[in-house]
């Protein structure tokens, strides 16, 4: 029989140890459960929408995965035109438009399924053609409350300082103050995109390449180094917050931005946000041709390589492709695959137990496996993850099975621990064991459990 070479295709390459897949589980249920302590409630869309669907905003046509052999019913020719979703906005805006009598709303949902997106993998990078995306967002219907713009910063935090990976800042703006600013720089909508990708180059390139590129754009020399300095100097928030009020440019777009920000940031800190994880970055210029108001990037202080591990912003209306409806609203995005690989990689990740099983029963008499079985079972119903060791095996094989796998006690009983009505429970980090009678397993075996998770 011919062999087949064992290999993944290129981009679609993170594939996990068990133990690795463990870690990648904690950390997403971290993020879950951080989602729903904030109200968000679960929603999930299939992995393939229509084509036209998916391309409603226009530019996505170079990222997404046709499918091009999808079934179809005989009297539904579109239906054979499918894709693999690229990001899961596009088909929250699809679902809120086709559900819309049956939500409720402000709608609050969060999603946490893979996406699939046809561009260059840099794995090194932590990009990957296929990868779980974490999002939420807060839909209302014609109107939306600028305290939902608020409260986002307080989820991240939430996230964040739960998953222990160090100092972060989630860094603010607003849509309206960049186009307020560019206003003032004569800045015109055909040359506004081009000059913004130049300051978002502030941090990965020099001064002199970037004010470059801002002349080459139509800025004079004068008014780019101004407009660089603007943008480029990092201020504490309410810095930033006086250098806007001084600039006093006069057209409405910035002036109704700089208020917007102002009340913003008023009310992350009555939402507990303390100041030093939050701030103020003129710098935060992605998405704008999306997004409306206030605009979100996360990154660690400490490992600024790794970039934003989260970013989002405000909306004015999700789904005007799909209904009349207005549809405003606010979210973030974690990219939970590539900020796996990029934590992994910088040995961020909290260690774990190696197992989800915290006890081992190992085996020694194979006439007596009903004992074993209901040693586990009885351990199982009290909420202990419990594994029997099936094999015929030495007791030597069955502890070293135990360590590698990482379970915190092993249970053993030969024909002489039963006739005493007796196990041996043994602690594998301490290496110490000891008698306990078989009435009394599950307590003991628990109060090991609970005096390791201290």
């Amino acid at each position: 029989m011919r062999k087949v070479r064992p290999a993944l295709l290129k981009g679609f390459d993170q594939e996990f140890l068990p133990q690795e897949q463990l870690q990648f589980n904690a950390l997403l249920e971290l993020v879950r459960r951080n989602f729903e302590r904030y109200g968000f409630l679960p929603i999930e869309t299939p992995s393939a929408e229509r084509i036209e669907v998916l391309t409603s905003k226009g530019g996505a046509e170079k990222e997404i995965y046709a499918l091009s052999r999808l079934a179809a019913d005989e009297d539904d020719e579109a239906a054979a035109k499918g894709a693999l979703r690229f990001d899961l906005t596009v088909p929250l805006a699809r679902y809120v438009a086709m559900r819309e009598r049956e939500l409720a709303f402000p709608f609050r949902r969060y999603q946490i399924q893979r996406v699939w997106r046809g561009e260059n993998p840099q794995v090194k990078r932590g990009r990957f053609r296929e990868f779980y995306q974490c999002d939420i967002d807060v839909i209302g219907r014609e109107t939306l409350s600028y305290l939902a713009e608020a409260e986002i910063p307080s989820v991240i935090y939430s996230v964040f300082r739960e998953m222990g990976i160090g100092a972060f800042r989630i860094r603010i703006n607003n849509r309206k103050v960049l186009k307020g600013i560019l206003q003032h720089f004569a800045v015109g909508e055909d040359s506004a995109a081009a000059v913004l990708r130049a300051l978002d180059k502030i941090e990965k390139e020099g001064e002199a390449a970037v004010l470059a590129e801002l002349e080459r754009n139509g800025i004079s020399a004068a008014a780019a180094g101004e407009l660089y300095k603007i943008i480029a100097t990092r201020r504490q928030t309410n810095e930033a917050l006086a250098l806007l009020k001084d600039l006093a440019y006069s057209n409405e777009t910035y002036v109704q931005g700089v208020g917007e920000l102002g009340k913003i940031v008023e009310a992350i800190r009555q939402f507990g946000v303390p100041d030093e994880a939050f701030a103020i970055d003129l710098g935060v210029v992605r998405g704008l041709d999306y997004y409306t108001g206030t605009i979100y990037e996360t990154t660690l202080l400490e490992h600024p390589d790794i970039g934003s591990i989260c970013s989002g912003g405000r909306y004015d209306d999700l789904a005007s492709y799909f209904t009349n409806t207005r549809l405003p609203g606010v979210g973030i995005s974690i990219g939970l695959s590539r900020l796996f690989a990029r934590l992994k990689e910088a040995n961020l990740l909290q260690p774990l137990a190696r197992t989800p099983a915290e006890v081992l029963v190992t085996t020694l008499d194979p006439a007596s496996l009903e004992r074993y079985l209901r040693i586990a079972a009885e351990l199982r119903s009290q909420d202990v993850n419990t594994e029997v060791y099936l094999e015929r095996a030495k007791i030597g094989k069955q502890f070293e099975y135990a360590n590698r796998k990482g379970f915190r006690v092993a249970i053993t009983a030969g024909l002489d621990e039963f006739a005493r009505g007796t196990v041996k429970v043994k602690d594998l980090a301490r290496q110490s064991e000891s008698d306990v009678p078989m009435d009394q397993v599950v307590a003991r075996v628990k109060d090991m459990l609970t005096q390791k998770a201290r």
